[in-house]
């Protein structure tokens, strides 16, 4: 931590949000000294607040924001109560959602290209997905039947948690990786529900390799939007959790382009 400028140290990413708010739990034990040291390469009066706050010996709340959509930060909050390093620092995990999900406009039609048509793949790409598909599919046969195609660990657990079996990881998640393993070649058909925000890496790669890919705008990702309560709570967290770009834009919007919190982000968020 000592051979990167404290400046550069607002930022921690990592594959586990645990593990980032880890790496703040060994910033925020610096020595005071540090902390004062950092006022003077830029940091904001909150920031500057949270290191602050960690080096007194007996430390006020850190409140920490979980920014998934509403009700799905449980599996967060569990992972740091459990986390002794995390707890000895105060921190108080309040959930803030940044984003919500809303139907797309292609919903209608994932069931009828299921029942309608037969496909070596489906492409699966987050657990959201795995939950728009799971309501599109009719009964233990259709799902049995399926060749699935999971991006990430979370969005195969969550299509195994509704009895849909997984044919085919790629050996990281990230849809360009999907396209250079997925075995098929010319004439392949995949079905791809997606968000309508997600890029066309998948849909363009798997196209210019042969496959006859059927891409559905299944549901999109939305800017939640904060009561005056949430604001409030929101103005007194010094650190925020990441998980997605729309996270990030979410809470930018809310906060009125608060960019003052200490940010622990998951893979390139």
């Amino acid at each position: 931590l000592n051979r990167r400028s404290m400046k550069e140290m607002i930022l921690f990413r990592s594959s586990s949000l645990v593990a980032c708010l880890g790496i703040v739990a060994s910033l925020l034990t610096l020595s005071r000294t540090e902390a004062f040291q950092a006022s003077s390469k830029g940091w904001s009066p909150k920031q500057h607040s949270a290191l602050n706050m960690a080096t007194t010996d007996s430390p006020p709340t850190i409140y920490v924001a979980m920014t998934r959509e509403e009700g799905k930060n449980e599996k967060l909050f569990n992972a740091l109560g459990q986390d002794d390093e995390i707890d000895s620092l105060n921190m108080e995990p309040v959930e803030l959602p940044c984003i919500a999900h809303a139907d797309g406009p292609d919903l209608g039609k994932l069931k009828e290209c299921l029942l309608e048509q037969s496909w070596d793949y489906v492409a699966v790409t987050s657990p959201e997905a795995a939950r728009v598909l799971s309501k599109g599919l009719e009964g233990e046969e259709m799902r049995s039947s399926l060749k699935v195609a999971a991006v990430g660990k979370a969005t195969e657990k969550e299509l195994k948690n509704n009895n849909i079996q997984v044919a085919f990881t790629p050996s990281k998640a990230y849809a360009k990786t999907l396209v250079a393993e997925l075995p098929g070649d010319k004439g392949t058909k995949l079905l791809y529900p997606a968000s309508c925000k997600a890029a066309d890496t998948l849909a363009n790669g798997l196209s210019e390799r042969g496959f006859e890919v059927v891409r559905l705008n299944t549901y999109d990702t939305v800017t939640a939007q904060w009561t005056e309560e949430q604001k409030e709570i929101a103005n007194r967290c010094q650190i925020a959790c990441f998980a997605s770009p729309s996270s990030v834009r979410g809470w930018l919007k809310n906060s009125e382009n608060d960019q003052s919190v200490l940010a622990a982000c998951i893979g390139k968020t």
